[in-house]
């Protein structure tokens, strides 16, 4: 993997002016300093909702959606969070092998450490192994740049030696993120990737409301967020991911779209 060029966003760079100008007033305005801690007080507010907001792209490059050229070929895809998991995992792989699709797990490093041969099978059944950080911290999103860059080259590095496939994709716990991240992914030579919609199915034990989520305007170019690990479970103690699942893919051959991982698009998006 290359490093791709870092350019910051708007934002961004009003964030670097502020601080710039504080520092400028405290040498020649200090009584002014109240009036401009609460402007960046209000600036590090909306960096902070901008971070909660998984599919936004103000802190960077974000893929909401296949690029163009794979939405009109007719592609989506379905990607899952969280695995592997030695009881659900393998029963997802089963289902995408009937139906002949193709996906992408964003493992977590630790998991695939515990699971060694389920991650390199997902690999062998021609789908995608990604980035989803070592531990998968729920704090992942407060973190300074030097811990965070810690947990994704960890989960690099293990996902790399164990499936033998240098992923290219990386997504954050819960989609969420700091302004740190769009820098160390871009030094990595890595793609943020979140999500067209999700189903909500790590929550949600009602299958029919989940597969509802995910299929409402169902096109082509989306991409779909389930989960392999941490699934909520039916009330007869299915998976939810496992009730869900069979219906997405119906759905999807219904309307003649094709899954595909994210990386087999990703030429598509410079071509």
């Amino acid at each position: 993997m290359s490093p791709r060029r870092w350019r910051p966003t708007p934002l961004l760079w009003l964030t670097f002016i502020l601080h710039l100008g504080l520092v400028l007033l405290l040498i020649w305005q200090p009584d002014s300093w109240r009036t401009w801690l609460a402007i960046l007080a209000a600036n590090h507010l909306l960096l902070t909702g901008i971070g909660l907001w998984p599919r936004s792209q103000a802190l960077g490059p974000n893929w909401r959606r296949l690029p163009e050229p794979a939405a009109s070929a007719g592609l989506v895809a379905i990607t899952f969070d969280d695995g592997p998991d030695p009881a659900v995992t393998p029963q997802v792989l089963d289902l995408l092998d009937r139906y002949q699709a193709r996906a992408t797990f964003f493992c977590i490093g630790a998991q695939a450490e515990r699971h060694p041969e389920l991650c390199r099978e997902i690999i062998r059944r021609g789908h995608a192994v990604e980035n989803h950080s070592q531990h998968h911290r729920h704090l992942f999103s407060t973190f300074g740049p030097a811990r965070m860059a810690r947990e994704i080259d960890t989960g690099q590095r293990t996902l790399t030696r164990i499936s033998g496939q240098q992923p290219l994709f990386f997504r954050p716990t819960a989609g969420l993120r700091n302004p740190f991240l769009d820098y160390l992914l871009a030094r990595r030579g890595l793609t943020l990737a979140s999500w067209t919609r999700r189903g909500f199915d790590t929550r949600c034990s009602n299958a029919d409301k989940v597969a509802r989520r995910l299929l409402r305007q169902l096109a082509a170019g989306d991409i779909l967020l389930l989960h392999d690990g941490h699934a909520a479970h039916t009330t007869d103690g299915t998976p939810i991911v496992l009730a869900v699942l069979p219906q997405v893919l119906d759905a999807a051959a219904a309307r003649g779209l094709r899954c595909a991982t994210l990386r087999s698009t990703l030429a598509t998006a410079v071509s």
